[in-house]
């Protein structure tokens, strides 16, 4: 059994040489040539690899370059807008502000016509009730007392 084994390890069992002056020759032929084109489709496979890679590296680039790109014109068009919302906003607030000091004016000049008819109105009653007292003292003197008995009942209570 230990000699089927050493056998099987042996790299020219079950290999017949083809020129039996030299033996081994075809087998010792087969691996080199094995050896050669294992070692070219190592070669080809690495170059297709860096390839790729590289390929992929170029895409990358490429991928990356584009969403600097977008990123970029993203906020230039923000910046745009936020420009044009900050003057609209601007002009709104202009438009507002003179607005409220024309309706402040206005609101003013009415109140200070409505102070002056006031004022007018009360010299008026006034002077009347000058003339009415003067025209009719006894009466004013006799009402006065009237009141003050009045506003004296309720105050006791």
């Amino acid at each position: 059994m230990s000699e089927n084994f050493s056998d099987s390890l042996d790299p020219n069992a079950g290999f017949t040489p083809v020129d039996p002056a030299v033996p081994g020759s075809s087998v010792s032929k087969a691996a080199n040539e094995l050896r050669d084109a294992a070692g070219h489709l190592k070669e080809a496979v690495t170059e297709k690899a860096r390839a790729f890679a590289h390929e992929q590296s170029d895409h990358a680039k490429q991928a990356s370059d584009r969403a600097r790109e977008s990123a970029q014109q993203f906020r230039d068009s923000a910046m745009k807008k936020a420009q044009a919302l900050k003057a609209v906003a601007s002009e709104r607030a202009t438009t507002l502000r003179s607005a409220a000091g024309e309706q402040a004016d206005h609101f003013r000049t009415v109140a200070d016509e409505q102070w002056g008819q006031t004022r007018d109105r009360a010299k008026e009653l006034h002077i009347s009730a000058e003339d009415y007292v003067r025209q009719h003292p006894t009466q004013c003197v006799l009402g006065a007392l009237g009141v003050g008995f009045l506003i004296g009942l309720i105050t006791r209570r």
